[in-house]
């Protein structure tokens, strides 16, 4: 999860390591804005391929097999 501390690097620094060591899918969660952010890593890049937020239902690569209620996340139970 991201946090305003942090989401500097992970977005800058961490990012190109994941990148660096094949991961191929990852998500930014920032539970301030009760946000996800879902990338997939091309050849040259990492590419933002859905954004998602409040109580939404996700599914998301590489789990899109499974459903992510976003209010359990932010504690909405």
């Amino acid at each position: 999860m991201i946090t305003p501390s942090t989401e500097r690097i992970d977005r800058i620094r961490k990012l190109p390591i994941f990148a660096r060591e094949g991961v191929e899918h990852a998500w930014l969660i920032n539970p301030l804005t009760r946000t996800i952010e879902v990338f997939r890593r091309t050849e040259n890049a990492w590419i933002l391929l859905s954004t998602h937020g409040a109580d939404e239902l996700v599914r998301a690569g590489p789990f899109e097999a499974i459903a992510i209620k976003l209010a359990e996340l932010w504690g909405e139970t």
